[in-house]
């Protein structure tokens, strides 16, 4: 559980690529205080266009970089005026330089810095040794016609309990479907379909777990393709990334990267820059966990097992074999890196990583597309009017994603017109 520099894991962590903002953020605001992995940084975009990932302290005084100024080489403290630029390096003192001009003392001044790269509306940091791995490009962010959106959350307990969720199927059925009902109030409703099997198989990018519930045989594509934990911190599940990022060893921030195909009418659909939000987590009138959205019910499970779950404590079943794989799985690979391992999954091949194939249920729709005529004709397929995994979306992106997917008055007219 601990991902402090020098644990196990957090050394194993620190050898991927780690989604930690939107890149939308850094449009709004110049600098912005994090904290990852235990570390105390703050990132910053200079007016070059790097991204500067650096340690949140001035190695002068220790004044807090994040209330320093970007220029356009470099982030510079607002007490004294060292400036430094995205690799860590010390490029001016002023009155040091004034004072003693040939002793270059801010050539001998660096600070902790970490790689940034942006992809898919996301900055991912890079914390481990060098040289770093390629950052994979996950088939889903290179698909197009597609409206997409960042939502994060903090989330007050450890990653691991988190990531855990990512290889339990049989949680779906209960806490998603059958508490669900309750919370909606349908106590007579017709009871949700149990599972009958499970399985999980271990491939080069994480886990593929799949299931067979009441009413579904081997040819469902939930047994034969399945869903994917996603290696070392994520869940896929076709058309949408869950990251449980450690903040440190009692906070995690949850990442959604979502993806919604728009019908073929709205075509073709690009968009210049992904929303993001920060979605709440507890109701500000009761201080209870919010409960309402798929993602909330994940987090009141998280949480309520404490900050770090006492696993000395558990009683695992039949329905943890998953659980049980990961966390074994998750042994080895920190003690085959801390052995010098190549860390599992990590892409050396930049053509490689360029596209990253993964199991996905339902590939051919999110590819092609579907037609606003065959729902009108009676189509079983729709799109949710309303976002149904996290509380609290902001009603501007509400809008753009129904103008986006045609449900906007202004959208049918041009459709029927069309």
């Amino acid at each position: 559980m601990e991902v402090g520099p020098g644990t196990l894991m957090g050394d194993l962590l620190r050898r991927y690529w780690t989604p930690f903002a939107a890149a939308g953020e850094m449009d709004k605001q110049s600098t912005k205080p994090v904290r990852l992995m235990g570390e105390d940084l703050v990132l910053y975009k200079d007016g070059s266009g790097n991204y500067g990932l650096v340690d949140r302290h001035c190695p002068h005084r220790r004044a807090d970089l994040s209330y320093g100024w970007v220029e356009e080489c470099g982030l510079r403290c607002n007490y004294h005026g060292w400036k430094f630029d995205h690799t860590g390096k010390c490029i001016d003192q002023p009155f040091e330089e004034i004072a003693h001009p040939d002793a270059h003392f801010k050539d001998r001044i660096t600070i902790k810095s970490y790689p940034v790269e942006e992809r898919a509306g996301l900055l991912w940091a890079y914390m481990g040794p060098l040289p770093a791995p390629e950052v994979p490009v996950w088939e889903p962010f290179t698909w197009g016609n597609g409206f997409v959106q960042i939502v994060m959350s903090e989330i007050p307990c450890n990653w691991f309990q988190c990531q855990e969720n990512s290889i339990d199927p049989v949680h779906f059925e209960w806490l998603h479907d059958n508490w669900g009902q309750r919370l909606r109030g349908q106590t007579n409703s017709q009871k949700p379909p149990t599972h009958l099997r499970i399985a999980f198989e271990e491939f080069e990018y994480g886990f593929a777990y799949r299931r067979i519930r009441e009413g579904q045989s081997e040819n469902d594509e939930l047994w034969t393709v399945g869903r994917v934990c996603l290696w070392p911190n994520c869940l896929f599940t076709g058309n949408h990334f869950e990251w449980r990022v450690p903040i440190d060893d009692g906070h995690t921030l949850s990442i959604g990267w979502f993806f919604d195909r728009v019908p073929e009418e709205m075509e073709p659909f690009r968009q210049e820059r992904m929303p993001y939000w920060y979605g709440p987590i507890k109701d500000e009138h009761t201080g209870r966990w919010i409960e309402s959205h798929v993602m909330n019910q994940d987090f009141v499970a998280w949480v309520g097992q404490g900050g770090v779950a006492d696993r000395t404590q558990e009683h695992l079943g039949e329905s943890d074999r998953g659980v049980i794989l990961m966390r074994k799985r998750m042994l080895e690979e920190a003690e085959k890196v801390r052995a010098g391992g190549e860390a599992k999954g990590t892409i050396r091949d930049p053509q490689a990583a360029r596209f990253v194939q993964l199991p996905i249920i339902g590939r051919d729709f999110f590819l092609a597309g579907y037609s606003m005529r065959d729902v009108a004709n009676g189509s079983p397929f729709r799109y949710p009017k309303n976002f149904i995994f996290q509380a609290g979306q902001p009603e501007e992106i509400t809008q753009a994603y129904r103008e986006a997917m045609g449900m906007l008055p202004t959208a049918s007219r041009t459709f029927e017109s069309a």
